[in-house]
């Protein structure tokens, strides 16, 4: 794989990150429980240091890590503000957001695990894919623990 191919993966993924940490940090602010206010800033967290890792990576590669988000993580935001507005920002329905884009970034993570990847780069990458994965049903089980609101 060329190394431009290598970097335009790695920077999808930062981006794929950074609009995870946005997503769960605008979670964990309207979260009510407790319980969820804690998992969606740890998790945030989580998909900060993954993104510093990714570009740690971009500049081992000799690249440079680009900013900015997606147009679909930003309409991913916008629904999960619509959809909380209407809700009351209930927390099933962050919830259920939250899963979303988890699989969301399952899909760009094993879409980059499909490609021909450096060891170091896939190693990095396989492993924050199987944190993904734990997260999602973490927070799929979290969902069905939380009842909707009537």
């Amino acid at each position: 794989m060329k190394n431009n191919e290598v970097l335009d993966t790695l920077n999808d993924l930062i981006e794929t990150s950074r609009n995870g940490q946005k997503g769960f940090d605008a979670c964990a602010r309207h979260a009510k429980a407790p319980e969820l206010k804690s998992v969606f800033t740890s998790r945030a967290s989580e998909c900060e240091r993954a993104a510093e890792e990714l570009e740690a990576q971009v500049h081992a590669c000799g690249g440079r890590p680009e900013r900015g988000g997606t147009a679909a993580a930003a309409l991913h935001r916008g629904w999960l503000a619509v959809r909380s507005s209407l809700t009351g920002f209930d927390d099933h329905a962050m919830l259920e957001e939250s899963e979303r884009g988890e699989d969301v970034a399952l899909h760009h993570y094993r879409k980059a695990l499909e490609k021909d990847l450096p060891p170091e780069v896939r190693s990095l990458v396989a492993r924050q894919c199987d944190g993904i994965q734990r997260n999602h049903d973490h927070i799929r089980a979290l969902r069905d623990r939380y009842p909707a609101a009537a």
